[in-house]
């Protein structure tokens, strides 16, 4: 891919059908490229309250799109990132609204620190872990905040640690006038589909103007628009495949068997579901 900083968002395109960046395929190629790693950096920058020397040094973890299942084009989508400290930063999008969300990013979270410590380390070696969730739906019910930040703290405010922290971004619930902030901006980018507010956006900043040329050059490449396709025919699939097997009652038993480590032929037998059919709650599990 060519680098689009310095042309594609200076001239008028041709009318294009824009890829959205809530699609968490499209998310990862632009913010989870080393390629676009400023691009990651002015993001977080926007988030977290973190010193701005520790992006001096970022480090996207397994940058490729990670292959599940060898049917599976598309992979694991998440962004995972080392600050120049060591500090774990997970940055992870859901714009419709999955079952347990809350316990799923609890789990995740817990993951991303016990994972540091291998044989031999003591638990000094832990460092801080990040989660960033952004939604497009009621995530934190009765708050029309659209950034939310969870530590553990006391009652009265006192904070116990900083070694885990989650940041809700909802964008359901982003205001429609700017507030002054860059990541207003940020999630204007994510949200929005119009090509005038994306050339307003690419005024910002250097990194802003990177990411609007990056998304409309893979809006154009057609290897990009096949494999976005493919993903979200792939869902549809999978959501027409789910309504009916909730409705028998089989759903249930597939994931219990799953989560228990039977293999697809046992599954088959108690459950009746072909192989592919079992990949695709694996794959469902998996995302989420």
């Amino acid at each position: 891919m060519k680098n689009p900083e310095n042309n594609q968002a200076d001239k008028p395109d041709k009318k294009v059908f824009l890829l959205p960046v809530t699609s968490d395929f499209i998310f990862k190629l632009i913010f989870g490229d080393m390629r676009n790693v400023d691009i990651l950096a002015s993001f977080l920058i926007a988030v977290l309250n973190i010193p701005e020397h520790e992006y001096d040094r970022l480090t996207i973890v397994d940058p490729y799109v990670k292959k599940e299942s060898k049917d599976d084009k598309y992979g694991i989508l998440d962004v995972k990132v080392h600050t120049k400290s060591g500090m774990v930063i997970h940055v992870e999008i859901q714009v419709k609204p999955i079952p347990e969300m809350v316990n799923r990013t609890v789990y995740q979270q817990a993951k991303m620190i016990t994972e540091q410590l291998s044989s031999g380390l003591n638990w000094s070696h832990i460092k801080r872990t990040v989660s960033i969730i952004i939604t497009d739906y009621d995530y934190i019910k009765g708050d029309n905040r659209y950034h939310r930040q969870f530590r553990y703290r006391a009652e009265e405010g006192f904070e116990y640690t900083d070694l885990s922290e989650i940041n809700v971004l909802d964008l359901s619930k982003l205001p429609t006038d700017e507030d002054n902030s860059e990541l207003w901006w940020w999630m204007k980018f994510i949200k929005t589909d119009d090509g005038e507010v994306l050339d307003m956006i690419a005024e910002r900043s250097p990194q802003m103007r990177k990411a609007v040329g990056v998304l409309k050059e893979l809006s154009v490449d057609e290897r990009t628009r096949m494999l976005y396709e493919e993903q979200e025919k792939r869902r549809r699939d999978i959501a027409s495949m789910m309504g009916g097997a909730r409705r028998d009652g089989r759903a249930d038993t597939a994931r219990n068997a799953i989560t228990m480590g039977m293999d697809n032929e046992t599954i088959t037998q108690l459950t009746g579901f072909t192989y592919d059919e079992i990949e695709l709650f694996r794959e469902e599990m998996n995302h989420g």
